[in-house]
């Protein structure tokens, strides 16, 4: 076997490479056009991606899950909590138990509504977390009103800004986010029973798990994370403003695909996760540094978007066997012969 087929093998099994090569490509291309790209203004790539990166990885525990399910909510959960923790903290750092509290309950039954609609009620994902974000607006827009400033702790300031020995406080949070992640759905029961479910509920329920707790699970886990990440977004920006939390939507479900995690679930990949938010915000300044208008960044990260999508998904077509693709998503009442649960170490 020669280097490249087995480079083919590993990066099969490893498909963050992907986006850590694209990490690697753009930053050397923007240091030789610019002149100006060094390590110290990665850095600040890096602290802007940790804001994603959190987020990301919330995102990415729905969509391990399969059938095509992503959470539409994140980004109104991001904007309703700044907002949230402004009223709660006030400014004070002997407030700030109360403000990370109320975040965690925010995310809590924010993935509680989500989980009522989806397993409970059957509704599809994208539209039950569409209408969740909904209301959430509106719970924003009243929280808005009854703001009486912008003061933002300075304990939960230096967090989100701050750097030790040069390295950002967030990046550091970002990373060992992504380490507990990785180590949760390699070594877990709770990440082998989310590659089951999502590789095939069928199979799963007949194997003995049961698919609702752990659907459940992901949407309360990336609520919480989306909303702890609105608690410190907002407090490096300063303050919190509408639609804040808007630019995360489609960022987030960029940076699990580009990074390697399969759009029809069952295999994820935390690591991909944070090379492909870097990749993204790369990118986005690459834009700006072009100086292209708001607009146009937009359109732009909506076709790299759909490109990633379009190629993961023929990628997943690829790897399912008719059988699969015939019978995977049956009724397991119906008399319908089903492949037995398979468990894939990542």
């Amino acid at each position: 076997m020669n280097a490249f087929a087995f480079f083919g093998i590993w990066a099969q099994r490893n498909r963050w490479i992907w986006a850590a090569i694209g990490v690697l490509v753009l930053w050397l291309v923007l240091s030789v056009v610019t002149n100006r790209f060094s390590l110290s203004s990665l850095s600040g790539v890096i602290l802007s991606a940790s804001f994603l990166t959190v987020v990301g990885i919330g995102q990415m525990f729905v969509v391990t899950t399969g059938r095509g399910n992503i959470d539409l909510s994140v980004a109104s959960v991001i904007t309703l909590s700044a907002f949230v923790a402004l009223l709660t903290i006030k400014g004070q750092d002997a407030n700030l138990a109360i403000g990370i509290i109320a975040a965690i309950l925010l995310g809590l039954a924010v993935g509680a509504l989500n989980s009522l609609l989806v397993v409970g009620l059957g509704i599809p994902a994208i539209i039950a977390t569409l209408a969740t974000g909904y209301v959430l607006a509106t719970a924003t827009l009243l929280s808005n009103k009854a703001i009486p400033g912008f003061a933002v702790s300075p304990a939960l300031k230096e967090l989100a800004t701050g750097r030790v020995s040069g390295v950002p406080i967030m990046a550091v949070i970002a990373i060992l986010g992504v380490a507990a992640t990785s180590f949760v759905l390699r070594y877990t029961v709770f990440g082998q029973l989310l590659s089951a479910v999502g590789q095939n509920r069928v199979a799963a329920r007949l194997a003995g798990i049961r698919n609702g707790p752990v659907v459940v699970s992901a949407f309360v886990i990336s609520s919480v994370l989306a909303s702890l990440d609105g608690l410190l977004l907002g407090a490096y920006i300063g303050g919190a403003f509408l639609e804040m939390g808007q630019p995360y939507l489609l960022q987030s479900i960029a940076a699990v695909v580009l990074g390697g995690t399969l759009i029809f679930g069952g295999s994820a990949t935390a690591l991909g996760t944070l090379f492909a938010s870097i990749l993204l915000i790369l990118i986005v300044t690459t834009m700006q540094i072009i100086g292209l208008p708001p607009g146009a960044q937009d359109i732009v990260q909506g076709i790299v978007v759909i490109f990633v999508l379009a190629l993961a998904g023929r990628q997943a077509l690829g790897r399912r066997t008719p059988a699969e693709l015939a019978d995977g998503d049956k009724d397991p009442e119906a008399n319908t012969k089903v492949p037995a649960a398979t468990v894939q170490p990542r």
